[in-house]
């Protein structure tokens, strides 16, 4: 397979790795790319063996601020499952994230040294980003844009801080955030975990019981919340949704209610300069009042509002818990992975660092809510850094196709990330709307969430990337709030690869019997511990022993399909769990999904099995068609569909069916839910908690098309 992107000598050059690479005695000659590439091969593998060296020399590079230093950054000695990170160390992700950037100001120094920390540990370089400098853009769907500096920024965070302390939060105590994606939520976050709580995002589309779950499970004692939101034009109630989550739940003191639709027709006017886009303005219909719970209840403008904007940052143990997030409940119970101060940190400012090459004055965008990984991915690898984050709380077609690439061209966006199903999406409104955008600022692109199909894949650097663009095509999960796989941005990528695994991860690709493959599918496993990994399960040791550990012993078995090609490039071909076994044989659904969508009919595809007598199992595929090709449903079509799949895959993988839906049922982050569209069309009944499905048509659908 060939690169279908080079890095040129000027993007070699100015590299974040590069620089570290010269740090640690490595050549990088920019204008011998083929030569830098072996040189970076080589660095991934040292990074990989020499984890410990690797995270010292990172964290230095990277500028991470401690109050009080560590002694040792890693202890194994309770095993690769409990190891111990940044010994004896203290910093919080506020200090890291806030704190230094409002320092710039004299004035402001002075009282973040009477009221907060002072960091110490090693030094690092002089930074532009100031107190003035553009924090965070906040992007409603009816084009509202509010802009805050870091100065701006801090007194939020200050404000809403003191806000959860009149409230009664100390360190350790749990607050969760169940609110659309606005600025508020990054207040929100930031200041839970000032002041040393633990915050604990959860997806705005969730209905009531799936909110309950996770709130007792975590003995939350506050949650934010909102109003209500606006979905495709219309204002909708988060409000009574939250007060059914929370109806006679003791655990749950205070809630917070921020005013997004029923103040100015913004929310609250929090410090910040604001310019609103009338093109899509909320619906002029008066709304109902908000319901308030006495007692319980508070405005957001009533509690934060009032407050002063100074608030001292507690020093917390490197390992002190920081944030958690729970995995999807659609296949059982949900887990809480718990993340650390310090391995937040770590993380994700090394991967915003070195993968996608964040510098100051840039401007990052991933299309997420809070609810997923990425939303907090993004909040504290960007403002560790100090570059510009970009949140928007609306769909990515709304009110047209273009509102993605329109907004990458207003708000001068450098990093735009998205998921490959979003894309997939967006595909089918034909490539005019983004070819009518020329998007000149774009420098990265990113992607994660699931396997890519080439095609798509194609699409998204030609049309979106206008071919200059490299693909930071990553993966990891929840449980590590990071990335096992990462590019860098110094080495070629092939067409739907993840090129290489993340500085510091030592990962591979086993069989079966736990021995190494290459150019094999295998499971993806790490062999040493990183620091983001989770801290066990919340209240859940044995589960967290069982779900990663138990398979291979020492060993992080992450779930996932991938393989290295003979090149040493990576590649993923989706969950473990999700494999289908036809005729002794396993395979991914993602193989299957590819093949389909390499015909140029197909838009999505989804891949199920279902019992076979003969076979154990067989496969019924789903596929929504390019009818803006001009292409229509037909019997000759499905054969075509059928016979492609054998000539990419064999006979043996030929599906039973395959039938035509006008759409899959996804979440709100745009992943296909293969398990429900199994259950759905196998007749099952108990299909779990539906809320969040973004399209729950979509699933009956499915039933029709039996």
């Amino acid at each position: 397979m060939d690169y279908v992107w080079k890095p040129t000598q000027e993007v070699i050059e100015q590299a974040n790795v590069t620089r570290l690479m010269r740090k640690l005695g490595y050549v990088v000659a920019a204008n011998k790319p083929e030569k830098v590439a072996e040189e970076a091969r080589s660095f991934v593998r040292r990074t990989q063996k020499n984890t410990e060296w690797f995270w010292q020399e990172a964290l230095a590079d990277l500028g991470i601020e401690w109050t009080k230093p560590y002694s040792k950054v890693l202890d194994k000695s309770k095993g690769n499952a409990w190891a111990d990170w940044f010994v004896g160390g203290e910093t919080n992700i506020a200090l890291n994230c806030v704190d230094r950037w409002v320092r710039a100001s004299d004035s402001v120094s002075r009282a973040s040294e009477k009221h907060g920390v002072a960091p110490k540990g090693p030094k690092h370089e002089a930074r532009s980003t100031t107190h003035d400098s553009t924090a965070l853009i906040s992007e409603t769907e009816d084009g509202h844009v509010r802009q805050f500096t870091f100065a701006q920024l801090n007194e939020n965070v200050c404000r809403v801080a003191n806000a959860l302390k009149e409230c009664g939060i100390r360190r350790g105590d749990t607050v969760a955030c169940y609110m659309p994606m606005v600025a508020e939520v990054v207040f929100a976050m930031l200041a839970t975990q000032k002041i040393g709580a633990i915050f604990i995002p959860i997806f705005s589309g969730y209905a009531p019981p799936a909110v309950r779950e996770r709130l007792e499970d975590a003995q939350v004692k506050v949650l934010f919340t909102a109003d209500g939101s606006m979905r495709r034009g219309q204002p909708f109630s988060i409000k009574e949704a939250a007060d059914q989550a929370v109806a006679g739940l003791a655990c749950v003191e205070r809630v917070i209610v921020y005013e997004r639709l029923r103040v100015s027709g913004a929310g609250y006017q929090v410090s910040g300069k604001a310019k609103t886009d009338t093109r899509n303005p909320i619906p002029d219909t008066p709304l109902p009042p908000c319901p308030m719970t006495p007692k319980r209840d508070l405005f957001w403008s009533d509690i934060v509002g009032k407050q002063k904007p100074v608030c001292a940052t507690e020093s917390m143990p490197a390992l002190a818990p920081a944030l958690m997030i729970y995995t999807s409940g659609t296949t059982g119970k949900p887990k809480g992975t718990v993340h650390t101060h310090a391995g937040c940190l770590a993380q994700m400012s090394k991967e915003l660092g070195y993968n996608f090459d964040v510098k100051t004055g840039d401007v990052f965008w991933w299309f997420s809510d809070i609810g997923w990984m990425m939303g907090p991915w993004e909040i504290i690898g960007c403002f560790a850094h100090g570059v510009t984050l970009v949140v928007f709380e609306g769909a990515p077609n709304f009110p047209n196709p273009d509102r993605v690439w329109d907004m990458v061209e207003r708000h001068k966006v450098t990093h735009l990330g998205i998921s490959p199903t979003a894309v997939r999406m967006l595909i089918r409104s034909g490539n005019e709307w983004a070819d009518k955008h020329a998007m000149p600022t774009l420098r990265v692109l990113g992607s994660t969430g699931e396997p890519w199909d080439p095609e798509s894949y194609m699409w998204y650097f030609e049309h979106v990337g206008k071919k200059r663009c490299p693909v930071i095509n990553i993966s990891g999960g929840t449980d590590i709030v990071g990335c096992f796989l990462a590019p860098l941005p110094i080495m070629p990528i092939k067409a739907a690869s993840l090129q290489s695994p993340g500085l510091g991860m030592d990962i591979d690709v086993f069989d079966e019997d736990g021995k190494p493959v290459i150019d094999e599918v295998g499971y993806l496993v790490c062999k040493q511990p990183a620091p983001s990994m989770t801290r066990s399960l919340w209240k859940n040791d044995a589960k967290f022993l069982e779900t990663y550990w138990s398979k291979f012993p020492e060993i992080w078995n992450h779930g996932d399909w991938a393989k290295i090609d003979k090149e040493g490039d990576w590649f993923l071909f989706g969950r473990a769990d999700d494999t289908l076994k036809i005729a002794g044989r396993r395979v991914g659904p993602g193989e299957i999904e590819a093949a389909l969508i390499a015909h140029e009919a197909v838009s999505e595809a989804a891949a199920i099995g279902v019992p076979d007598e003969l076979k154990g199992q067989d496969v019924v595929c789903f596929v929504v068609l390019h009818k803006t090709r001009g292409y229509k449903e037909s019997e000759e079509l499905r054969k075509q569909l059928i016979q492609q799949v054998v000539n990419a895959l064999g006979k043996v993988d030929r599906p039973k069916n395959v039938l035509f839906v006008d759409d899959l049922p996804k979440t709100r982050s745009a992943k296909i839910l293969r398990r429900l569209i199994q259950k759905r069309f196998l007749g099952e009944t108990n299909l779990g908690d539906l809320s969040s499905v973004a399209n729950p048509d979509a699933l009956e659908a499915v039933a029709k098309a039996r």
